[in-house]
């Protein structure tokens, strides 16, 4: 299945920040509390979530990602699909449906003490606002011509710290929504298309159908299913 990767803003005034002090020789824990995702309601990116593809989701998130520990999110949207451990600065401990809205998804995240840790950290401190933000794949289909696009075939990615949304979405949508990738029956994705075209884009003038033949095999092997 072709995909792409997407990401969603939110308004960093809906969060709220809370320091838990513990005693004089222990930093206190900081967490993000807020909505960090949204169903069947049209976004400010103009898109509509599928309710039970993101019931869906949200459940897997949970299961494999917020109960073992593992759902990191970035200082800022990376260009790819993949969490970079080096860049992480929050780790998401809870996601769920809000009591007022069930299609609005509450989650809470634990401030890391990584070195973009500590940046969201000082970020708060000193009074600053940042927001959650989803990363994403999925494929976009508009329906009767409207600027409404509906997300199918929703993956949850990771959800990042961002400080400014409404800046960063202009220039992350224009980077990472051009990228294409595949999703296998264990839902493991690959840059496959984006390198094939990265390759094919600067092809040399001499054996140029001999070059095709090794990319386009290339290509072929990274879709297998695995």
């Amino acid at each position: 299945m072709h995909a792409k990767l997407l990401v969603e803003t939110t308004d960093p005034s809906e969060f709220e920040y809370i320091i838990e002090e513990k005693n004089n020789n222990t930093d206190p824990d900081v967490y993000i509390k807020g909505p960090y995702a949204m169903a069947k309601e049209k976004n400010k990116n103009q898109r509509i979530y599928c309710e039970k593809e993101m019931l869906t989701e949200v459940k897997r998130y949970n299961e494999q990602m917020i109960n073992t520990k593992r759902a990191l999110g970035e200082l800022n949207h990376p260009t790819s699909a993949d969490v970079d451990l080096e860049r992480a600065c929050h780790l998401v401990t809870e996601l769920k449906p809000s009591k007022g809205n069930p299609n609005v998804y509450i989650g809470k995240s634990k401030v890391l003490s990584t070195p973009t840790g500590m940046i969201v950290r000082s970020l708060i401190r000193d009074g600053c606002s940042v927001g959650m933000s989803t990363r994403s794949l999925g494929k976009l289909v508009n329906e009767g011509g409207s600027d409404v696009s509906h997300v199918k075939n929703m993956r949850l990615v990771a959800i990042d710290c961002v400080a400014d949304p409404s800046f960063g979405e202009a220039f992350v949508n224009g980077i990472l929504e051009s990228k294409q990738y595949v999703l296998n029956t264990f839902g493991e994705y690959e840059e496959a298309y984006h390198n094939l075209e990265l390759g094919l884009s600067d092809l040399p003038r001499k054996d140029v159908e001999t070059y095709i033949k090794q990319n386009i095999l290339e290509f072929i092997e990274a879709i297998k299913i695995k």
